[in-house]
């Protein structure tokens, strides 16, 4: 073979060496960008998104009055059922009594804080804090949330899963169609873990027209994972552990990466990041005392308020605990009541 063929022949491989790397470099390109793709739809479909929270369906059910229980000061008290997703959950109804008005009861949606859920009954703890709205005109409900005492399902908290945010949703839904209420006047109170029920349901929902929290567990991700340490240790429960709460974090983060890692997806879940819309204005209370939940959260949450010009009210409460206990209480309760006056009656006594 001549050297000129040769030379020939050395520059055609070279070419073709080039043409075939090239064409071996698009496909992994064409992949980078499928997989930023595909995460984006990941961060989309995930069921926790504010966006598909927002998409989903609440239609709830009838209410239905499953026992009548023992009248409080002026008001009836019922155990009453709905469905959510299928599941049969309880809660605890309260009716005031005396002449409907001619718009209806204005209603209070009360979330109830964490209690491990085999040890929860829907007719102990908060009895108080019930009370002091029933007896005030105010129509309540309490779900008891999945899993919680004779609620079908299996728990799965409120943080990393949708599953409580739907069935409060749901129960507004079931409330809502009972004919002595007044669709327009809902409000939703929380305490603690019930307290980021309020804060999701009021960036997914316009139905929410005020929100009361107490002691909320409403930082960011950033802040929950990295920033609260609890006084006691969490210990799961049987029924925690059987429906694998203590994992659904970690599968998460296994999933998307941490908030550092994956901010996208991390904001996308989180009401945080939503507050532009929140559908109504917030009344935030904490004990300076408090040592489940920070009141870092809450000291952060009114920071975004503020820069927003969201409307809302901010109190604390030196030396009050987690529960805001007398004599913190009565102010508290005080506060809640006339702030829920105000949005949701006008501020004029039924």
């Amino acid at each position: 073979m001549s050297r000129i063929k040769k030379i020939t022949i050395l520059i055609l491989l070279v070419i073709l060496s080039a043409v075939f790397l090239n064409f071996a470099k698009k496909p992994a390109k064409d992949q980078v960008v499928e997989k930023g793709l595909n995460q984006e739809n990941q961060v989309q479909e995930n069921p926790l998104a504010i966006e598909a929270m927002r998409k989903k369906a609440y239609p709830g059910s009838d209410l239905v009055i499953e026992q009548a229980l023992a009248n409080g000061s002026n008001y009836k008290r019922y155990l009453a059922s709905y469905f959510s997703e299928e599941l049969k959950i309880y809660g605890l109804l309260t009716i005031p009594e005396g002449e409907v008005p001619a718009s209806g009861w204005p209603v209070i949606i009360f979330n109830h804080g964490y209690i491990p859920p085999e040890q929860y009954q829907t007719t102990e703890r908060y009895v108080a804090y019930l009370d002091g709205f029933a007896r005030n005109g105010y129509l309540v409900f309490k779900s008891d949330y999945r899993g919680h005492g004779e609620s079908e399902g299996q728990p799965a908290g409120a943080y990393y899963s949708p599953s409580y945010s739907t069935d409060v949703l749901n129960a507004l839904s079931s409330v809502k169609k009972l004919p002595e209420v007044n669709p327009e006047k809902i409000g939703m109170w929380g305490h603690s873990l019930g307290g980021n029920l309020v804060l999701r349901s009021m960036v997914v929902s316009g139905e929410v027209k005020a929100g009361v929290i107490w002691a909320g567990v409403v930082g960011t991700y950033d802040e929950l994972i990295n920033h609260w340490r609890r006084r006691v240790p969490w210990r799961p429960s049987n029924r925690e552990i059987a429906g694998h709460v203590t994992s659904i974090r970690q599968n998460l983060v296994n999933q998307y990466g941490s908030p550092l890692e994956n901010p996208q997806f991390w904001q996308s879940i989180d009401p945080r990041y939503f507050l532009a819309d929140l559908s109504g204005p917030i009344l935030i209370n904490h004990g300076l005392a408090d040592q489940e939940v920070p009141v870092l959260f809450s000291e952060s949450l009114k920071a975004d308020l503020e820069k927003l010009g969201k409307e809302f009210e901010y109190y604390t409460y030196p030396g009050g605990d987690h529960n805001l206990s007398s004599p913190n209480f009565e102010k508290a309760m005080q506060r809640s009541i006339e702030f829920f006056d105000k949005y949701l009656k006008g501020g004029e006594k039924e």
